[in-house]
């Protein structure tokens, strides 16, 4: 019985081996997927941007409205990284990047007026930056400081309200 046994056990750990390294050798002659469109990539480049933005954004207006207590290394960080990744915005919306895109939130209003989509990113990246300049001078959330936050989700609400399918 315990030869039966060990045999089948052997038979069926060879069985699997085997099925493993064909299905893997299947797997290494398939073809690469096709690299995303260039349309698709600006969309995902852009809908990542902005999750990053809002999630570092969320801790400035926590502590403007006095629900969380205000850190300067921790304020540093946050207002660096969304003038950093404000930057990268300007990027994320190349002529011709949502047609027939799916996922995009963005409405055709963006290309069709272009010029005031790009004043108001403009905008943005500039409030973005003083609310660095400002953390670093301020050291607390004072009236400068809230202003400059305030200021920032000024931009984020208008250019929202005018460029975002909601």
């Amino acid at each position: 019985m315990r030869n039966h046994f060990q045999a089948s056990f052997l038979a069926m750990t060879v069985a699997i081996v085997v099925g493993g390294v064909i299905a893997s050798a299947s797997a290494q002659n398939a073809p690469p997927p096709a690299p995303p469109s260039a349309s698709k990539q600006a969309v995902e480049n852009r809908k990542a941007a902005f999750t990053l933005i809002g999630n570092y954004f969320r801790y400035f207006g926590a502590v403007a409205k006095g629900n969380a207590p205000y850190d300067e290394a921790e304020a540093t960080k946050r207002a660096a990284r969304i003038a950093f990744l404000a930057g990268i915005v300007e990027d994320a919306f190349p002529e011709g990047s949502n047609p027939g895109e799916p996922d995009s939130k963005a409405k055709a209003d963006v290309w069709s007026n272009r010029a005031e989509f790009d004043r108001k990113l403009k905008s943005f990246q500039a409030d973005a930056q003083a609310l660095v300049d400002v953390n670093g001078k301020e050291k607390n959330a004072n009236d400068a400081w809230k202003a400059s936050v305030a200021a920032l989700a000024q931009d984020c609400k208008g250019c929202h309200e005018t460029y975002k399918i909601k």
